[in-house]
């Protein structure tokens, strides 16, 4: 015999507190999803507002007698080579050099530049990858220049070849640095009889600042060097190498990809290079604890013309075009990636998918236990054989070579 089921009803009491449940359990999620917007947002303004220069080794003690002095350890002020130090008080920066002893806590290093008895360094400081900060330590003449662009005139340094020649290099510096990163390879070129132009673009600090004031990632910076190329070929530059640090680097591929002036671009060379944005924040995200949705959301609202009014970017980034392994068919000069397996901060993952992709035209130098964008400091012999070695095979050395 069939018996019906008797309906089954909630009380009033218990609709109203799954009711209660429904909404709080929808407000969390409001909370968690701005929450992760909010920080979202964070990074993806952070990733493109030119920022100063942060702190990044203690000082521990000068010893102006010993003419050394003591950081507090790190895997950058551990390194072997050659190095500069900003800091503050009655230096701004100073060379160091060797390490001369260290435990777990310190690194003590032989100083380059002299400090007097009177000396007061600020503790916190910056360990920099420069060594040379001005011109004039190179102790080679050099002119002052200002390149037109779109933005206005970025000024520029040119060391001319000690004889006349066609060969220039350009030097792109790197996200959060000045056109003094490029110093430490002037010699290098000068020595192949090539003339060195290293430049500015829009929002570093000594190029004039754009409508957004915020960097393009190299989508908007490249516009700027072009403006240098023809600059160089207006001087009479026939062949041209570019040579990008970092950023730069990105700057030097969509200057290869998108100038009018390809013609005369005849290689590059490039110095821990940003190849692929994404890879670079996926990394950087595992590397501060920052949960992979973060990363993910920031670099969407970068690329979407509807957040740039959070974004403050001006346009969208257009990060597929920025992707230089995903666009490796498009690719046609002869590429030097120079790359540290240890960089720590641009992962060198990029770089090796690449020469993978295009081995007929890019030939990759990795390096191990040198840092980003510090490999002249760490081994500048074989830095320096890697680039003569690539400029001599493609017939760009000029007519004072040794």
């Amino acid at each position: 015999m069939y018996i019906p089921r008797r309906a089954v009803t909630a009380s009033p009491a218990l609709a109203t507190a799954l009711r209660l449940l429904a909404t709080a359990l929808a407000g969390a999620l409001s909370v968690v999803l701005a929450l992760i917007g909010l920080v979202s947002l964070r990074m993806a303004r952070k990733l493109v507002t030119p920022a100063r220069r942060v702190p990044d080794a203690m000082l521990v003690e000068v010893d102006t007698a010993a003419q050394t002095l003591t950081l507090e350890r790190t895997a950058d002020t551990a390194l072997p080579g050659r190095y500069g130090l900003f800091t503050e008080g009655t230096e701004s920066y100073v060379k160091i050099g060797a390490v001369l002893s260290e435990d777990e806590r310190t690194v003590t290093r032989k100083l380059l530049t002299h400090v007097g008895e009177r000396t007061r360094l600020s503790a916190a400081a910056g360990f920099s990858g420069w060594y040379y900060d001005r011109p004039e330590q190179l102790h080679l003449p050099f002119d002052v220049e200002l390149i037109g662009s779109a933005v206005g005139p970025c000024p520029a340094w040119v060391f001319p070849a000690e004889d006349d020649t066609d060969v220039w290099v350009i030097q792109i510096h790197g996200r959060g640095t000045t056109r003094a990163e490029g110093l430490r390879a002037v010699p290098v070129f000068r020595d192949l009889g090539i003339t060195s132009m290293l430049v500015s673009y829009r929002n570093d600090g000594e190029a004039p600042r754009s409508r957004t004031g915020t960097y393009g990632l190299g989508s908007t910076e490249w516009r700027d060097v072009d403006a240098a190329v023809g600059y160089a070929r207006r001087r009479g530059a026939r062949r041209i190498v570019l040579m990008g640090w970092s950023m730069g680097g990105a700057i030097a591929l969509q200057l290869a990809l998108n100038s009018v002036h390809r013609d005369v671009i005849q290689a590059i060379v490039l110095d821990s290079p940003v190849l692929d944005w994404r890879v670079v924040v996926d990394y950087q995200a595992t590397l501060n604890d920052i949960p992979p949705v973060v990363a993910r959301t920031a670099m969407r609202a970068l690329g979407s013309d509807l957040a740039t009014p959070f974004t403050r970017t001006g346009g969208a980034i257009p990060f597929d075009r920025l992707d230089v392994v995903a666009r490796a068919r498009e690719l046609t000069h002869p590429i030097l990636i120079l790359h540290s397996d240890d960089d720590g901060f641009v992962p060198s993952d990029a770089s090796h998918d690449l020469v993978v992709a295009r081995p007929d035209l890019v030939r990759l130098e990795v390096f191990s236990t040198a840092r980003h964008a510090k490999l002249w400091n760490y081994d500048q012999e074989r830095w320096t054989h890697a680039i003569s070695q690539f400029v001599e095979d493609q017939g760009l050395t000029g007519p004072d070579a040794a």
